[in-house]
């Protein structure tokens, strides 16, 4: 089994969050220009933000399990989960949005969202997702 995503937050989540970049608008709201988010334009992406949606949480908590079970309590109070969580869930999320997957890769995410409910299982069904995976 791959533990590749598992490793990826742990090892992000070790490094902590950084902090936000000082604001060079200044605070009168008028002055600043906000680009409206761009919404999903087709059906694929609107299922590829939903499937994104549903995994990031899914996936940080395997990671954290993984974490508990294999790192010493130094090692877990370092990672400072309670604070690393959701950000590294979010900055998953948004990665994951900002890929541009088949409808077969979509199609896997949607099933493995749905079918498994445990982390080995649920991340031996994302491998499907993998573009090479659909000519093995």
């Amino acid at each position: 089994m791959s533990r590749s995503p598992l490793l990826v937050f742990v090892a992000v989540a070790a490094c902590g969050p950084k902090p936000p970049p000082a604001d060079p608008l200044p605070d009168d709201l008028t002055t600043r220009q906000v680009a409206p988010a761009r919404a999903p334009h087709s059906e694929i992406e609107r299922r590829r933000d939903a499937a994104c949606e549903a995994l990031g949480p899914r996936l940080t908590a395997c990671a954290i399990d993984d974490a508990r079970a294999t790192m010493s309590a130094e090692e877990l109070a370092k990672l400072d989960i309670e604070k690393t969580a959701p950000v590294h869930t979010q900055k998953f999320i948004e990665a994951c949005k900002g890929q541009t997957l088949s409808s077969r890769q979509v199609r896997v995410y949607e099933v493995c969202i749905r079918e498994e409910t445990a982390c080995e299982p649920l991340e031996a069904c994302l491998d499907n997702a993998r573009p090479d995976a659909a000519s093995q």
